[in-house]
């Protein structure tokens, strides 16, 4: 896939999380899917990434998978060592540090791969 099709499937998923982490029912508690502690700031961080995804997926998709890889990666860290907060300003949980992790490979590796099949 190419990375800039990839980009775009990433941000249509950060914008549809972010959409549902303010639907009742999907979110309860301060949980989406039960699972991962969102708040209102959570969700539309969320919904900018995907915008920010689909706006360079044509342009500038490696450079987006460079930047968003490192401030998701430091997002990362500091939920770790915060353990509930990042910065006091978004609520997470293991199972959100976790993804961030995951989320922040991902993008880093795609952002930095060589290889022509992630090819902008």
């Amino acid at each position: 896939m190419k990375t800039s099709a990839f980009a775009k499937v990433f941000g249509w998923i950060f914008l549809l999380v972010g959409i549902l982490g303010f639907v009742p029912g999907i979110t309860s508690s301060g949980h989406l899917l039960g699972i991962f502690e969102v708040n209102t700031l959570h969700n539309i961080i969320h919904i900018a990434t995907g915008v920010f995804a689909l706006i360079f997926a044509n342009s500038a998709p490696k450079q987006y998978f460079k930047v968003f890889g490192i401030v998701y990666l430091i997002v990362t860290i500091v939920g770790f060592v915060q353990g509930d907060t990042v910065l006091g300003l978004i609520g997470v949980n293991l199972a959100d540090n976790l993804l961030h992790l995951v989320i922040s490979v991902v993008a880093l590796a795609v952002g930095f791969k060589k290889d022509s099949s992630m090819a902008a």
